[in-house]
């Protein structure tokens, strides 16, 4: 029997293939070194554990004996998970859009054995089918081409190798004004859906960062018509099936244009960045409700998708039972059931019907207003949403019994860190402290488990950590450190996020563009270093990077922190305010550096109600540390932020901006004519 060596390898998707016909390997010294001893072309596939898509291609083609037999004759096949190794997938799916004008997972890209392209596609059916060609045949087809025609290869390969390289340059730097967001803001409405929210058609994705900037912008400009929009988004995704309604936590996407029809899998990064959303629509509009969808999905990650360890597990796929959403979906008889007289109630309320929403089974998702359906049934709204939440829970009991979908329990440092930032956000306006222990304890199970000497790392999966860490990685994390600093300032927070900017700087920065590298110097050399800029479903690590920078400039002055974050903007404004969908995280670093921060300290948070009405309080611009005691305030001293201020026995409040500051305020009258 052939040796299929994943079994090695620790990543979830890696292991979903170890026992596969095909000879897979990682990504590695060895396979590398095989494909050019052999003189083979590399088939190299890129996915994840919860992506549907490679499941069906893996099930169709790599669990196929002949497939696999002519695979491992003829290539060396080479399996990659695009989350532990984001470089590579950066890289081949640069490739996939200059070659197809989209991307996408499973990703499969055929290579020379020095890792150069010269055929890529992402699904590819096992048999010519949906006017593809089939798997088998494009194979077979490559191989042949290899052995007969290898200059005509290799010429292919070298003119991919020529447009990825041009891909990589960034455009003119643009001078920092208010003209780049006015251009931007108008720019990203125009794409808004105004019917359902949320911005183009289907399928449609949560892009959070594009939400917050409609935020800022509307505080901005004060046009209203900013911040409606964005509410109806949240509101429409919060009452749509994209949000678990009786578990809590969003899907990935929508399938429709109306959030209901999600794609199952639940990523941990939609779960950090969207509850940030929700945190800054209810300091907007006091709204409960708001708070209650936040406090749901952070919830759901406490309950869920929390290791023992403190750290946060990456994903849960859409399958169960080979089944696409079995977990999630219900049969009204089912709901009957289980809920006996409350049923009619719950079912008015959460759109359940007998025929079903989606392939004869129900979505919950709520179209009606609590006093219609509380009206309906002759009873008060307060007694008619203690009915709701009474079923959900007893529902959300039966559906802990089903088999639950696949769940991807590698630890990535990036995604804990903008878990780590959601955590300290909701603490903020709940303070609910559980939300600030699961923060901490995730920067301490980062510290204790993915470091190496001075260097992050990237994963931890069953007690190792391994892969150096990517730009993102040091980028989110520095400002996860910083997030949990302005509510809890122990000094350690803040030297460890000031040591890895300057790590940053001198081993990714790049000052012939102004930009960070996505790897560090010393990372392993693929065909290009690549560079990430665009802030898609997860921010860029340019984008954040220049975000972190301006924080730890405004925490220690070094003036080099500031030179950095402003280059990365200067570099990529135009492209921003033209293309403000793929820049939503740039955007509001820019909005903060030209609004300048305001910096606010509070000492001594005795008076509950000064605190309270900052921390609930839409201040997107602003960088508020909370000193709860002396001691916290000495050891922070000599940091230009904190020197010479003194701890007192009652609260006061500083707020300084452009480099002037106020006196010690005692009242929210006082304050809020600083703000």
């Amino acid at each position: 029997m052939a040796e299929n060596n994943l079994i090695h390898e620790t990543s979830p998707y890696l292991l979903q293939h170890a026992h596969n016909p095909v000879e897979w390997y990682g990504w590695n010294e060895t396979a590398l070194k095989k494909a050019k001893d052999e003189n083979k072309p590399i088939f190299l596939s890129i996915g994840y554990s919860s992506c549907h898509w490679c499941h069906v291609m893996a099930h169709e083609s790599f669990e196929n004996e002949d497939v696999a037999k002519f695979m491992n004759e003829n290539f060396i096949n080479i399996k990659v998970d695009r989350e532990e190794r984001p470089d590579i997938d950066d890289i081949y799916q640069k490739v996939c859009q200059i070659a197809t004008g989209q991307g996408g997972w499973p990703l499969s890209i055929f290579l020379t054995p020095d890792q150069k392209p010269f055929y890529v596609g992402t699904y590819f059916p096992v048999l010519d089918s949906y006017g593809r060609p089939g798997f088998g045949s494009i194979c077979r087809q490559l191989s042949q081409a290899w052995k007969e025609k290898p200059k005509d290869i290799e010429k292919s390969a070298e003119k991919f190798l020529d447009a990825l390289q041009k891909t990589e340059t960034v455009a003119v730097s643009t001078k920092l004004e208010r003209v780049i967001l006015d251009e931007a803001a108008m720019n990203l409405f125009q794409i808004g859906d105004p019917t359902f929210g949320g911005f183009g058609s289907a399928p449609k994705f949560p892009n959070a960062a594009n939400i917050s900037f409609m935020f800022r912008y509307a505080k901005l400009s004060g046009l209203s018509k900013f911040n409606e929009f964005a509410l109806k988004t949240l509101r429409k995704m919060a009452k749509g099936g994209i949000f678990d309604q009786i578990g809590g936590g969003f899907s990935r996407y929508s399938t429709d244009a109306k959030w209901l029809v999600p794609h199952f899998e639940k990523m941990l990064y939609d779960n950090a960045l969207i509850p940030v959303n929700y945190a800054e629509a209810y300091q907007i509009t006091k709204d409960p409700f708001y708070l209650d969808v936040l406090q749901k999905t952070l919830d759901f990650v406490l309950r869920d998708m929390t290791s023992p360890e403190g750290g946060f597990y990456s994903a849960y796929d859409a399958d169960s039972e080979g089944i696409e959403g079995k977990f999630y979906v219900w049969k009204k008889s089912e709901i009957k059931e289980i809920l006996g007289n409350d049923a009619d109630l719950f079912c008015l309320y959460f759109d359940v019907t007998d025929g079903g929403n989606w392939e004869g089974n129900n979505i919950l998702c709520n179209n009606l207003n609590l006093s219609t359906v509380a009206f309906n049934f002759g009873v008060t709204e307060q007694k008619a949403q203690e009915i709701i939440n009474s079923c959900s829970e007893k529902l959300l009991k039966v559906r802990s019994a089903r088999v639950p979908p696949g769940l991807d329990d590698k630890i990535l440092v990036s995604w804990n860190s903008l878990m780590i930032t959601a955590f300290a956000k909701g603490y903020r306006v709940t303070n609910d402290a559980r939300y600030l222990d699961a923060a901490k304890n995730c920067i301490s199970f980062i510290e204790n488990n993915l470091f190496d000497g001075d260097k992050l790392l990237r994963t931890y999966k069953n007690g190792s950590a391994k892969i150096d860490g990517y730009l993102e990685d040091y980028s989110y994390f520095i400002n996860a450190l910083l997030d949990v600093f302005e509510i809890e300032p122990d000094k350690k927070y803040l030297e460890l996020a000031l040591k890895l900017g300057n790590h940053l700087v001198d081993h990714f920065w790049d000052s012939s563009t102004n930009s960070f590298f996505m790897t560090s110097d010393n990372h392993e050399k693929l065909i290009i270093r690549p560079k990430s800029n665009y802030d898609l479903s997860l921010p860029s690590g340019n984008s954040v990077s220049a975000f972190a920078m301006l924080r730890l400039y405004h925490f220690s002055q070094t003036q080099n922190f500031l030179d950095v974050s402003t280059r990365i903007m200067e570099s990529q404004a135009q492209m921003a305010a033209e293309n403000p969908f793929g820049f939503g995280y740039l955007l509001n670093t820019i909005f903060c550096y030209l609004q300048k921060p305001l910096e606010i300290t509070i000492i001594n948070m005795e008076n509950s109600n000064i605190c309270n009405t900052l921390f609930t309080t839409f201040l997107p611009n602003s960088f508020i540390v909370t000193i709860h005691n002396s001691s916290q305030l000495d050891g922070l001293s000599k940091y230009p932020f904190f020197a010479g201020k003194t701890f007192k026995d009652k609260t006061l409040v500083f707020v300084c901006k452009d480099f002037t500051c106020s006196l010690p305020l005692q009242s929210i009258d006082e304050i809020n004519s600083h703000l």
